[in-house]
């Protein structure tokens, strides 16, 4: 399953090995840097790699010696030594698969998770507030640093809109497979008749880049700044504190209200505009690399029905990996590791096989 892949990582390896040694490589120093990170980040993996290859290629010959071998006594020490080889040829491949897991993975300091209402009108809004609260119980219980900061609220006390920023490094691990569409089956309280309604919300988790990893032109904003219109008091509601950030090129937009400081907004808004612009820029670079791979279950792409919440039922269905458990009220109040657990195991192992 791994072989592929660390195949063509000991190809990239040993074109580097080639590319420092040659004479002149020193003279662009930079570059020779750039490849001694490189060198230096897959050395040990290549060296696991190398040893779990001729730890095969000894498991081979021990075998073909144990088929050959007339005399009893050594057909003993040999089979011995087979099983000797394969256990550990075993616990190598395990420690590869570690290492292309921890290789592969995106190292997040920090990321936003944003919850929309979809379609169902307010019935979406207020199950999107439902869902913030299932997220926030589970970012309490797993004692990470989180922060509002936008909200936009409907009528009846629902959520069209929250963004939140989760300060954790292994948050976004976590929760980077929430991101799609969610639909709810319930009995709105609005609904006298007592029809069941289903409604849609969707969650995107983003993670924040690095200032230095993706900068963006002044000249590509448009800035305006108007009066909140959410909580926050009497300040916010006679000043122009809240700010709506444009990238113009995509055409994405941002705002931020949750600060009495404008300066404040602005900053939290240009955030979560990055980690969008990052977002954006990753799925186009996907689709060039491979259309097909976007079609296969479980990608996480948000236009994508992952997780169904069927209240008259008390049951919770995601889609991605067949997973039903009845215990929807367990869900919601933020016990999410019999949901999670599942997803990132299947999305582990899905990254390991050969594309």
């Amino acid at each position: 399953m791994i072989r592929g892949k660390l195949d063509a990582i000991e190809k990239r390896f040993e074109l580097i090995e080639a590319e420092m040694a040659r004479p002149d490589a020193i003279s662009n120093i930079e570059e020779y840097k750039k490849l001694a990170r490189e060198h230096a980040e897959l050395r040990d993996l290549m060296a696991l790699f190398r040893e779990w290859k001729r730890i095969r290629e000894e498991l081979e010959k021990t075998r073909e010696m144990m088929r050959q071998e007339a005399d009893e006594e050594m057909r003993v020490l040999v089979r011995e030594e087979a099983a000797f080889l394969e256990g550990e040829g075993q616990r190598l491949e395990s420690v590869l698969k570690g290492k292309l897991l921890a290789k592969d993975e995106e190292q997040v300091k920090n990321s936003f998770l944003e919850i929309r209402a979809g379609t169902g009108g307010e019935e979406a809004a207020l199950f999107a507030r439902d869902l913030f609260a299932m997220y926030m119980k589970y970012a309490e219980k797993m004692r990470w640093r989180t922060e509002t900061l936008n909200v936009s609220p409907s009528d009846l006390g629902g959520f069209k809109e929250v963004v939140v920023a989760i300060e954790a490094p292994e948050a976004f691990q976590r929760l980077r497979y929430e991101s799609g569409v969610h639909r709810v089956q319930r009995v709105p309280e609005t609904e006298s008749q007592g029809r069941i309604h289903t409604s849609t919300v969707t969650v995107a988790v983003l993670a924040e880049p690095e200032e230095l990893e993706l900068s963006i032109s002044p000249e590509d904003l448009r800035i305006d700044v108007y009066r909140s219109s959410g909580p926050g008091g009497q300040h916010v509601n006679t000043t122009d504190s809240a700010v709506r950030i444009t990238h113009i090129p995509t055409g994405l937009v941002v705002t931020c209200q949750d600060e009495k400081s404008q300066h404040k907004n602005k900053s939290k808004a240009l955030r979560v505009l990055r980690a969008r612009l990052k977002e954006r820029m990753e799925e186009e670079k996907e689709q060039e690399v491979s259309e097909e791979r976007r079609k296969q279950v479980g990608t996480g792409d948000r236009s994508e029905r992952i997780r169904t919440y069927n209240f008259p039922q008390g049951r919770v269905t995601d889609h991605r990996v067949g997973l039903t458990l009845y215990k929807l009220e367990d869900v919601l109040a933020g016990n999410l590791d019999a949901l999670l657990d599942p997803l990132v195991a299947h999305f582990q192992a899905e990254s390991l096989k050969d594309r």
